[in-house]
């Protein structure tokens, strides 16, 4: 493969993985790239992030392209012998226990050159995942580390950070920062070795994960959740700046004849200068209604904080969770009010909106319908969040179809594929013919989405 093919692969790895990368960009890189030495592997690293990353949350996907693309290394990098995954892993007692030695040495002094060859060498000689055939050979990063078990070098790592002044806390912190950088150049290792057998195309699509704005709420975990809240502000202030610069595009209203053919008087009946009657600004008040069950609540908790980020753009918004029964929560965004104190009330009042224990979405509306009847007006515009998953219930089709008919705008936002719709227990088919069904699986969308009804 010549220079040129890899970096149209890794441009279209990045743009598959959520980056935006344009035409004109990955020029811009090449033309970077002609002005740097390209024997030192971390300048070509720099010239590419500073090219072609836009924000920092989007770094760490970049990151993982690029080790992909450009490895460190070819082949088995250690002591200049190929291990043969055919074989299986070299676990032998004495050359593990030399390992462990050498590792915990390495995460002791924190040489990043020794972990990084200590990576290599863990994979090759303990990830080998023996083939069905030719060809069809792989590599474990978890096989490696359930071998090596560097976690259980976290007490010896401890002891010796307490000895150079540390207090318990930071020595804990320090260690455990340590051994997940470890965890993470052995993982790095394996993507590579099986990029070499199966392709970088093959590992790309596979195993990195998309950037922070396109990762889906139902697949985020505990570290990606707290990424995802840093990121609702900052989406919350471009969506702002975006809206406000369109307004402003759009501020004029329809023709004033008379004013332009007074001011056409002076042009000798020209009218060279058109006037424009000022454009009303309609703000809307927002009713949004959440499903807060099992994995849902996630997706319902960043719609709500983006909502509320933006609430200025409405003339009032309230917000209600439901499981079963539905429970106002419209006074938990007060304004300067904490994004960690509100996502924990969240969670608390979820123990409030189910009376059953099960999902039931035909409840939940008739219990809304019954108790929050003024909520929904000519003037409101109504948000449902969910999967529409009723556990086969009642769904009271004829209660939500009429509060879209009172409602001035009605949407669903959908967490799922719109493929799973209708499969199983879920009734968004049905649904998705009353009020307009709109797939919204992460961050991205859920920003164009709130662009689009603001």
């Amino acid at each position: 493969m010549s220079l040129l093919d890899t970096h149209i692969g890794f441009v279209e790895a990045l743009r598959s993985a959520g980056l935006s990368v344009s035409l004109a960009e990955g020029l811009d890189a090449i033309s970077a790239l002609e002005q740097v030495s390209w024997h030192d592997r971390e300048t070509v690293r720099a010239t590419y992030a500073a090219t072609l990353v836009k924000r920092q949350p989007q770094r760490v996907t970049f990151d993982a392209v690029f080790d992909i693309y450009y490895p460190r290394l070819i082949g088995g990098g250690v002591a200049g012998e190929d291990v043969d995954p055919v074989d299986g892993p070299r676990d032998t007692g004495p050359e593990l226990e030399r390992f462990r030695e050498a590792l915990a040495d390495a995460l002791a002094s924190g040489d990043l050159q020794a972990l990084q060859d200590l990576a290599v060498e863990a994979v090759a000689r303990f990830g080998a995942m023996p083939g069905r055939g030719p060809g069809l050979s792989s590599w474990s990063a978890y096989t490696s580390l359930q071998r090596v078990s560097p976690a259980e070098l976290m007490d010896r790592l401890v002891k010796g950070l307490l000895g150079e002044g540390l207090d318990a806390e930071q020595a804990q912190r320090a260690a455990g920062r340590r051994i997940g950088d470890f965890t993470r150049l052995v993982e790095g290792d394996a993507r590579r070795r099986i990029a070499e057998e199966k392709g970088p195309e093959h590992v790309a699509d596979v195993t990195v994960r998309p950037t922070i704005d396109r990762l889906d709420f139902t697949a985020a975990r505990r570290s990606d959740l707290e990424e995802m809240r840093r990121e609702i502000y900052p989406l919350a202030r471009r969506l702002a700046a975006r809206l406000t610069k369109e307004q402003h595009a759009q501020r004029r209203g329809p023709l004033d004849v008379r004013r332009t053919v007074r001011a056409s008087i002076a042009t000798g009946g020209v009218p060279l200068t058109t006037h424009h009657r000022p454009k009303r600004p309609h703000r809307s008040d927002l009713v949004v209604l959440c499903d807060v069950s099992g994995s849902v609540a996630n997706f319902a908790q960043f719609t709500l904080l983006l909502v509320y980020a933006l609430r200025e753009a409405f003339s009032g918004v309230r917000a209600f969770t439901f499981v079963d029964d539905v429970v106002e929560v419209s006074d938990r965004f007060r304004p300067g009010a904490d994004v960690v104190e509100v996502m924990e009330s969240l969670a608390q009042s979820i123990s409030h909106a189910t009376l059953w224990g099960r999902t039931n979405y035909g409840r939940a509306l008739t219990r809304f319908a019954e108790q929050h009847a003024d909520a929904i007006g000519p003037k409101s515009s109504l948000l449902i969040l969910g999967d529409g998953r009723s556990n086969y219930s009642d769904l009271a089709l004829p209660v939500l179809g009429d509060l879209v008919g009172r409602a001035r705008h009605a949407w669903w936002l959908n967490p799922e594929h719109p493929r799973h719709w209708g499969t199983g227990d879920s009734a968004a088919d049905r649904y998705g013919e009353i009020v307009r069904m709109v797939e919204c699986r992460n961050l991205a969308q859920l920003g164009e989405f709130v662009h689009e009804i603001v």
